[in-house]
Protein backbone atom coordinates (compact mmCIF):
# COMPACT_ATOMS: atom_id res chain seq x y z
CA UNK A 1 0.00 0.00 0.00
CA UNK A 2 1.47 3.47 -1.05
CA UNK A 3 0.25 6.25 1.66
CA UNK A 4 1.41 9.24 0.84
CA UNK A 5 1.93 12.89 3.35
CA UNK A 6 1.26 15.77 1.55
CA UNK A 7 4.13 18.24 2.31
CA UNK A 8 3.29 21.76 2.89
CA UNK A 9 4.00 24.88 4.95
CA UNK A 10 2.53 23.27 8.31
CA UNK A 11 4.12 20.78 11.37
CA UNK A 12 3.08 17.67 12.77
CA UNK A 13 4.63 15.03 9.94
CA UNK A 14 7.10 13.29 11.59
CA UNK A 15 4.49 11.89 14.35
CA UNK A 16 2.20 10.80 11.70
CA UNK A 17 5.04 9.27 9.98
CA UNK A 18 5.89 7.47 13.40
CA UNK A 19 2.59 6.20 14.08
CA UNK A 20 2.20 4.88 10.35
CA UNK A 21 5.39 3.43 10.98
CA UNK A 22 3.97 1.74 14.67
CA UNK A 23 1.52 -0.14 12.31
CA UNK A 24 4.17 -1.43 9.85
CA UNK A 25 3.27 1.12 7.41
CA UNK A 26 5.79 2.72 5.22
CA UNK A 27 5.00 6.45 4.25
CA UNK A 28 6.27 9.23 1.49
CA UNK A 29 6.19 12.75 2.45
CA UNK A 30 5.56 14.72 -0.74
CA UNK A 31 4.26 17.92 -2.45
CA UNK A 32 4.24 16.42 -6.38
CA UNK A 33 0.96 16.48 -8.10
CA UNK A 34 1.78 12.81 -9.44
CA UNK A 35 2.81 10.82 -6.59
CA UNK A 36 -0.16 12.26 -4.57
CA UNK A 37 -2.53 11.38 -7.44
CA UNK A 38 -0.54 7.82 -7.82
CA UNK A 39 -0.80 7.08 -4.02
CA UNK A 40 -3.68 4.45 -2.78
CA UNK A 41 -4.17 6.45 0.87
CA UNK A 42 -3.28 10.77 0.94
CA UNK A 43 -2.57 11.82 4.27
CA UNK A 44 -3.12 15.71 5.10
CA UNK A 45 -2.12 16.41 8.47
CA UNK A 46 -1.34 20.18 9.63
CA UNK A 47 -0.45 22.15 12.66
CA UNK A 48 -0.16 25.79 11.54
CA UNK A 49 -1.63 29.07 10.47
CA UNK A 50 -4.28 29.13 7.58
CA UNK A 51 -3.39 31.74 4.91
CA UNK A 52 0.05 30.49 4.92
CA UNK A 53 -0.86 26.95 4.26
CA UNK A 54 -3.32 27.90 1.51
CA UNK A 55 -0.68 29.97 -0.05
CA UNK A 56 2.06 27.48 -0.13
CA UNK A 57 -0.60 24.50 -1.87
CA UNK A 58 -2.33 27.14 -4.64
CA UNK A 59 1.50 28.15 -5.64
CA UNK A 60 2.03 24.63 -6.28
CA UNK A 61 -1.41 24.21 -7.77
CA UNK A 62 -1.77 21.38 -4.85
CA UNK A 63 -5.24 22.94 -4.12
CA UNK A 64 -6.41 22.15 -7.36
CA UNK A 65 -4.90 18.56 -6.82
CA UNK A 66 -6.10 17.65 -3.14
CA UNK A 67 -9.53 18.50 -4.70
CA UNK A 68 -9.16 15.89 -7.43
CA UNK A 69 -8.27 13.02 -5.35
CA UNK A 70 -10.62 10.03 -5.98
CA UNK A 71 -8.61 7.77 -2.77
CA UNK A 72 -9.17 7.92 0.53
CA UNK A 73 -8.19 11.55 1.98
CA UNK A 74 -7.64 11.83 5.74
CA UNK A 75 -7.31 15.71 7.16
CA UNK A 76 -5.96 15.84 10.30
CA UNK A 77 -6.20 19.20 12.54
CA UNK A 78 -5.17 22.17 10.07
CA UNK A 79 -5.54 19.47 7.50
CA UNK A 80 -9.40 19.26 8.42
CA UNK A 81 -10.25 22.52 8.10
CA UNK A 82 -8.41 23.47 5.15
CA UNK A 83 -10.64 21.12 3.60
CA UNK A 84 -13.64 23.46 4.55
CA UNK A 85 -14.80 26.64 2.95
CA UNK A 86 -13.50 29.57 4.63
CA UNK A 87 -11.65 29.61 8.02
CA UNK A 88 -12.14 32.64 10.24
CA UNK A 89 -7.97 32.54 10.80
CA UNK A 90 -6.87 35.54 8.62
CA UNK A 91 -9.79 35.32 6.56
CA UNK A 92 -8.85 32.60 4.65
CA UNK A 93 -10.67 31.15 1.28
CA UNK A 94 -10.15 26.95 1.49
CA UNK A 95 -10.43 24.44 -0.63
CA UNK A 96 -14.13 24.02 -0.11
CA UNK A 97 -14.63 20.26 -0.34
CA UNK A 98 -17.28 20.59 2.79
CA UNK A 99 -19.45 23.64 2.50
CA UNK A 100 -18.82 24.97 6.13
CA UNK A 101 -16.95 27.66 7.72
CA UNK A 102 -14.41 27.18 10.61
CA UNK A 103 -14.42 29.52 13.70
CA UNK A 104 -12.50 31.22 15.98
CA UNK A 105 -12.66 29.89 19.69
CA UNK A 106 -14.91 33.00 21.20
CA UNK A 107 -15.75 31.93 24.57
CA UNK A 108 -13.20 34.40 26.94
CA UNK A 109 -13.98 32.16 30.16
CA UNK A 110 -12.03 29.01 28.10
CA UNK A 111 -8.66 28.55 27.73
CA UNK A 112 -7.53 28.93 23.67
CA UNK A 113 -6.11 26.93 22.17
CA UNK A 114 -8.63 24.27 23.26
CA UNK A 115 -5.66 21.84 24.16
CA UNK A 116 -5.47 18.31 25.74
CA UNK A 117 -7.72 15.57 25.89
CA UNK A 118 -11.94 15.36 25.31
CA UNK A 119 -14.65 12.88 24.42
CA UNK A 120 -15.65 12.46 20.86
CA UNK A 121 -19.38 11.30 20.68
CA UNK A 122 -21.88 10.55 17.72
CA UNK A 123 -19.79 8.77 16.04
CA UNK A 124 -20.70 7.98 12.39
CA UNK A 125 -17.87 7.07 9.88
CA UNK A 126 -16.12 3.70 9.04
CA UNK A 127 -13.71 5.91 10.81
CA UNK A 128 -14.60 4.76 14.04
CA UNK A 129 -15.61 0.91 13.55
CA UNK A 130 -14.61 -0.72 17.47
CA UNK A 131 -14.06 3.26 18.31
CA UNK A 132 -16.01 4.28 21.63
CA UNK A 133 -18.28 6.36 21.62
CA UNK A 134 -17.26 8.93 23.92
CA UNK A 135 -13.53 7.89 23.60
CA UNK A 136 -11.13 10.30 24.31
CA UNK A 137 -8.99 12.10 22.02
CA UNK A 138 -6.22 14.61 21.99
CA UNK A 139 -6.80 18.00 20.60
CA UNK A 140 -4.88 20.82 19.92
CA UNK A 141 -6.67 23.88 18.55
CA UNK A 142 -7.57 27.35 18.28
CA UNK A 143 -10.28 27.11 15.77
CA UNK A 144 -12.91 24.83 14.94
CA UNK A 145 -14.97 23.43 12.35
CA UNK A 146 -18.62 24.29 12.64
CA UNK A 147 -21.14 21.38 12.89
CA UNK A 148 -22.77 20.22 9.64
CA UNK A 149 -24.29 17.51 7.75
CA UNK A 150 -21.06 15.91 6.87
CA UNK A 151 -20.19 15.76 10.73
CA UNK A 152 -18.60 12.23 11.50
CA UNK A 153 -18.24 13.17 15.04
CA UNK A 154 -18.72 15.52 17.55
CA UNK A 155 -16.86 17.47 20.74
CA UNK A 156 -17.94 20.12 22.99
CA UNK A 157 -15.04 22.71 24.20
CA UNK A 158 -17.93 25.53 25.44
CA UNK A 159 -19.92 25.30 22.02
CA UNK A 160 -20.92 21.72 20.21
CA UNK A 161 -18.21 21.74 17.39
CA UNK A 162 -17.51 19.11 14.93
CA UNK A 163 -14.62 16.86 15.66
CA UNK A 164 -14.70 14.43 13.07
CA UNK A 165 -16.18 14.89 9.18
CA UNK A 166 -16.92 12.85 5.80
CA UNK A 167 -17.94 13.14 2.41
CA UNK A 168 -16.92 10.62 0.00
CA UNK A 169 -13.69 9.82 -0.11
CA UNK A 170 -12.42 12.96 2.31
CA UNK A 171 -12.41 12.19 5.46
CA UNK A 172 -10.90 14.54 8.36
CA UNK A 173 -10.55 14.84 11.98
CA UNK A 174 -9.94 17.80 14.29
CA UNK A 175 -8.02 15.90 17.00
CA UNK A 176 -4.91 13.87 16.44
CA UNK A 177 -4.84 10.07 15.96
CA UNK A 178 -1.04 9.95 16.42
CA UNK A 179 -1.27 10.95 19.69
CA UNK A 180 -4.45 9.93 20.80
CA UNK A 181 -3.86 6.44 22.23
CA UNK A 182 -5.53 3.52 21.64
CA UNK A 183 -8.36 5.03 19.75
CA UNK A 184 -6.43 7.30 18.06
CA UNK A 185 -4.81 3.94 16.53
CA UNK A 186 -7.48 2.12 16.08
CA UNK A 187 -8.94 5.58 13.69
CA UNK A 188 -5.51 5.25 11.50
CA UNK A 189 -6.03 1.58 11.15
CA UNK A 190 -9.55 2.03 10.20
CA UNK A 191 -8.82 4.39 7.95
CA UNK A 192 -5.62 2.59 5.91
CA UNK A 193 -8.35 -0.53 5.79
CA UNK A 194 -11.00 1.58 3.45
Amino acid sequence: MRVVIVKYNAGNIASVQNALSRLGVESIVSDEADVLRQADKVIFPGVGEASTAMQYLSERNLDAVIKSLTQPVLGICLGMQLLCSHSEENDTDCLGIFPTKVKKFADTNLKVPHMGWNTISRLKSLLFSNVAEGAYAYFVHGYYVEPSEDSAAQCNYGNEFTAAIQKGNFYAVQFHPEKSGVAGTRILENFLSL
